[in-house]
């Protein structure tokens, strides 16, 4: 069983910047493709961004440039830095998991918690 845990949220002015965490646990990353969506209130999840077992990563357009994914497998740690960050930007951000899916739909089978990213004006 996979277990993911989410941390690095917090309020912060637009402008800034953050690095969400996500700990793997159960099972070794490298299994694994990683994804970071997004829920804002009163609205879908939607997709963030992914970076595959073999590292190729992929984002929403909404995000491109000011979003990195990163793994760290020897730490079991994926990463998502958030640079110039915007008042939309705010939402409870999710980790997930899948070792055959990749994509930007919600089909991964491992999800975290979720961590509140607050970006005020």
């Amino acid at each position: 069983q996979v277990q993911l845990l989410e941390s690095g949220g917090g309020l912060v002015q637009a402008g800034g910047s953050l690095r969400l965490s996500c700990a793997v646990s159960g099972r070794t990353l490298t299994n694994y493709h990683m994804a970071w969506f997004r829920q804002a209130p009163g609205k879908e999840r939607e997709f963030v961004a992914v970076i595959t077992r073999n590292r190729i990563t992929r984002y929403a357009e909404s995000v491109k440039g000011r979003f990195a994914i990163s793994r760290d497998n020897a730490k079991n740690t994926v990463y998502l830095q958030m640079n110039n960050l915007k008042p939309e930007d705010s939402a409870v951000y999710y980790c997930a998991a899948d070792p055959i899916f990749a994509g930007t739909r919600e089909e991964y089978d491992y999800w975290g918690q979720g961590t509140q990213v607050t970006v005020s004006s």
